[in-house]
C-alpha cells in the first residue's frame, strides 16, 4: 500500500515539474540566442586582431587574438552542446544529453589553461629579449577588441549564472576583455616611454588571471561529473529540514546532485510513523525542498518502520 501511494504521489510530482522545466527551457533558448550573437561578433573581430597582431609584432595582441580564436571554438562548442543537450531522453540515456554542456565547460576550462601556459612561455622569452612593437597599431586594434569584448561580456553576463556551459564561454570572453585592456596599456606605455617589456609583461598578468578563473570552472565541471553535491546546498540542513516535517521518523540514502546547470535532483528514503499520512508527508516534503533549497526534481520513497527495519537488516547481513 505504501508503494502504491508513492507511485500516485510521484505522478503528481511530475505534473508539478512542468512549470520549472518550462522556465528552464525558456532560459536555455535565450542563452542560445545570446551565444550565437557573441559567436558572430567574436569571429569577425578575431580576424582583425590576427592581422593587426602580426603587423604590429605584438605578443599582447597576438595572445588576445589567440584567446579570441579559442573563444570562437569554445563558443561554437558551447552552442552545439546546448543544441544537442535538448534532444529527448532515450532508453540508453534516461537523463537525456544534458551532461554534454558540462563536458563542453570542462573542455573550455582546460583549453584556457593550456593556451595561457603557452603564452607564459613565449612571454618569458620576450622579457629576456624585448622586440620592436608598433605601439600605435597595437593601441587602435586592442581598443576595437575591447569594445567588441565589452558587448560580448554584457550579453553573456545575462545568462552565465544559469549554465556552467555559458559560464565557461563567459570566462573566455572575460579573458579576452582583460587581454584587450592589457594590450591597450602596453600600447600606451610603448608610445609614451618606449617600454617594450610592457607587451610581454601584461601578457603574463592576463594569463595568470585566466588560469585562476579557468581552474575554478574545471573544478566545478568535475564536481558535477562526479555527482558531487551542489556547492550552494548543505546536505545536513536538508536532512534536518526533512526531519522537521511532522510524521517523519528518519531519513536515509539521501543523495543530492546536479544533472546539468540549474537542474538539481534529490533522492531519499523517508521512514514515517503512520503509513496513512504518506500523501500529506510527501506533499509537505516536496513543497519544503522546492521552496527552501530549490530542489524541484525529487524522488522520495516512503517506508514504514517495519519495512525500513527489514531492509536495513538485509543490507547489514549481506555486507
Amino acid at each position: 500500500m505504501i508503494h502504491h501511494r508513492h507511485d500516485h504521489a510521484q505522478h503528481n510530482d511530475d505534473k508539478a515539474h512542468l512549470h520549472p522545466i518550462a522556465g528552464h527551457d525558456q532560459s536555455r533558448g535565450l542563452s542560445q540566442r545570446l551565444l550565437a550573437t557573441v559567436l558572430v561578433l567574436t569571429f569577425l573581430y578575431m580576424i582583425a586582431e590576427v592581422i593587426g597582431g602580426f603587423l604590429a609584432n605584438s605578443l599582447a595582441l597576438i595572445s588576445d587574438a589567440g584567446h579570441m580564436f579559442t573563444d570562437v571554438a569554445a563558443l561554437a562548442l558551447s552552442f552545439l552542446a546546448m543544441r544537442f543537450a535538448v534532444r529527448p531522453a532515450t532508453t540508453r540515456k534516461t537523463y537525456g544529453f544534458y551532461r554534454i554542456e558540462i563536458l563542453a565547460a570542462l573542455v573550455n576550462g582546460v583549453t584556457l589553461i593550456a593556451l595561457s601556459l603557452v603564452i607564459l612561455v613565449e612571454a618569458y622569452h620576450r622579457l629576456s629579449a624585448p622586440e620592436v612593437v608598433d605601439g600605435k597599431m597595437l593601441l587602435w586594434v586592442s581598443t576595437g577588441g575591447l569594445a567588441v569584448n565589452l558587448i560580448a561580456a554584457y550579453l553573456l553576463s545575462r545568462a552565465e549564472k544559469e549554465s556552467l556551459n555559458i559560464r565557461g564561454a563567459f570566462l573566455h570572453v572575460l579573458g579576452d576583455l582583460l587581454g584587450s585592456v592589457a594590450a591597450i596599456a602596453a600600447g600606451a606605455l610603448i608610445l609614451w616611454r618606449d617600454w617594450r617589456w610592457a607587451d610581454p609583461a601584461f601578457s603574463v598578468l592576463i594569463s595568470v588571471l585566466i588560469i585562476v578563473n579557468a581552474w575554478r570552472l574545471v573544478a566545478d565541471a568535475v564536481n558535477v561529473l562526479l555527482e558531487g553535491t551542489p556547492s550552494h546546498i548543505d546536505v545536513h540542513k536538508v536532512e534536518e529540514a526533512i526531519h522537521g516535517v511532522d510524521g517523519v521518523r528518519a531519513v536515509h540514502d539521501l543523495h543530492i546532485w546536479t544533472i546539468t546547470s540549474g537542474r538539481h535532483s534529490l533522492t531519499a528514503h523517508v521512514v514515517i510513523d503512520d503509513p496513512r499520512e504518506s500523501y500529506r508527508i510527501l506533499r509537505e516534503l516536496r513543497e519544503l525542498l522546492a521552496s527552501q533549497f530549490g530542489l524541484a526534481h525529487t524522488t522520495i520513497q516512503v517506508e514504514d518502520p517495519t519495512f525500513a527495519t527489514v531492509v536495513n537488516f538485509k543490507t547489514k547481513t549481506t555486507t
